[in-house]
């Protein structure tokens, strides 16, 4: 006498899977019966089989799915259901395809770090100023926390991070400087209020900065840019008033959702960085929660499909290069110094200052060369 089979249920589920281009993938789960129908799906749709790519196997229990010769379209989400007349059940596994390296990173920070701590800024200023300035919650003063945790040796909270709120906590014009036991950096980070796209910081008050009109402890307004008459209004500034560099901070995970008008905003600002001549870069923040591969071991940044599609969108949204962007992260969840963090920043950071500092010579040269 015959009775219902048993309940399908997983003995061992799929593992996740990370995988080079060109070879094969194989996805192995086992059930705890053979009386079962077995379906595979890609991104929750039946996978379709093609001839000599996929093959589909069950062996007793095993219950196999075969990929071959990895590509990038084979990269997404695979579920295995299990099904009989007693019911169904089914599991999930991610397969990443890791790129190639594609930019080298140095994981030793203290090269990079003697290097700064070495480097000659040229006799035209006191040190170089860079302007940060992105979206609200972006990462804007955390990236100057990380930054000022770097040189310093241990971390630092001196900028009151947005930590993703809608809000910027950023309201005034501020500057903040390094030191460690052995003396001062010469660089400048300045944090304004982040932006948004119908409020937040002014793009003519981000232009004002650059300029080297704004002075320390500007208050600012985000209906009112910032005014000539004003006791923070800078009406003859130097060339150590003005920003050397222009760093926008993006979040790796939203550069797809962020806001046409916003990016029209920030798109207004780098025209006017561009023509008076300012380097313009990007840290692009939050590559942990951009990519499962990057979140698991940050050394894998610049194996990511992930990460290098978003720095491509990045550049197109923005118009900045993409050797001008830099994937970076921030300590946000870490409480101990983490060195992979520190070189992944260290990397930017070596090459923005020489931009800066080239910045500053041409501008000296033309100030020179107008005076004669």
């Amino acid at each position: 006498m015959g009775g219902n089979p048993t309940k399908p249920e997983f003995v061992t589920v799929l593992a996740e899977k990370q995988v080079e281009p060109g070879q094969d993938i194989i996805l192995t789960c086992q059930a705890n019966t053979e009386d079962v129908t077995v379906s595979w799906e890609k991104h929750d749709q039946k996978l379709i089989c093609v001839e000599g790519k996929h093959k589909m196997r069950t062996i007793g229990t095993n219950c196999v799915l075969e990929i071959s010769n990895a590509e990038d379209s084979d990269e997404g989400n695979y579920t295995v259901t299990l099904s009989n007349s007693s019911g169904s059940t089914s599991c999930s596994a991610i397969v990443r395809i890791i790129i190639k390296e594609w930019r080298k990173v140095e994981w030793k920070q203290e090269r990079m770090l003697n290097s700064l701590k070495t480097f000659k800024i040229c006799n035209e200023v006191q040190e170089l100023r860079f302007l940060v300035c992105g979206p609200v919650g972006a990462g804007k003063s955390s990236t100057i926390n990380t930054i000022r945790s770097i040189f310093e040796g241990r971390q630092f909270i001196d900028c009151l991070a947005a930590a993703g709120s809608t809000t910027s906590h950023t309201l005034r014009y501020e500057r903040f400087e390094f030191a460690n036991e052995e003396g001062s950096f010469p660089f400048g980070f300045n944090d304004i209020m982040g932006a948004e796209k119908d409020s937040g910081v002014l793009s003519e008050d981000i232009v004002s900065a650059l300029k080297g009109h704004i002075k320390e402890g500007y208050m600012f307004n985000s209906q009112t840019p910032l005014s000539e008459s004003s006791f923070y209004y800078n009406k003859n500034p130097t060339l150590s008033d003005q920003m050397h560099c222009l760093v926008f901070v993006m979040p790796a995970d939203t550069i797809s959702t962020q806001d046409k008008k916003f990016l029209q905003k920030m798109k207004s600002v780098i025209k006017a960085a561009s023509s008076m001549g300012i380097p313009q870069v990007v840290f692009m923040t939050r590559v942990d929660l951009a990519c499962p591969l990057t979140k698991k071991k940050l050394q894998n940044v610049y194996k990511s499909k992930k990460i290098k599609d978003n720095m491509q969108k990045c550049s197109y949204e923005l118009g900045v290069p993409v050797n001008r962007i830099f994937p970076v992260l921030n300590y946000h969840e870490q409480i101990h110094m983490d060195e992979d963090i520190n070189c992944l920043m260290l990397d930017a950071l070596t090459k923005i200052i020489y931009w800066a500092n080239d910045y500053v010579l041409k501008k000296s040269s033309q100030q020179q060369s107008t005076c004669e």
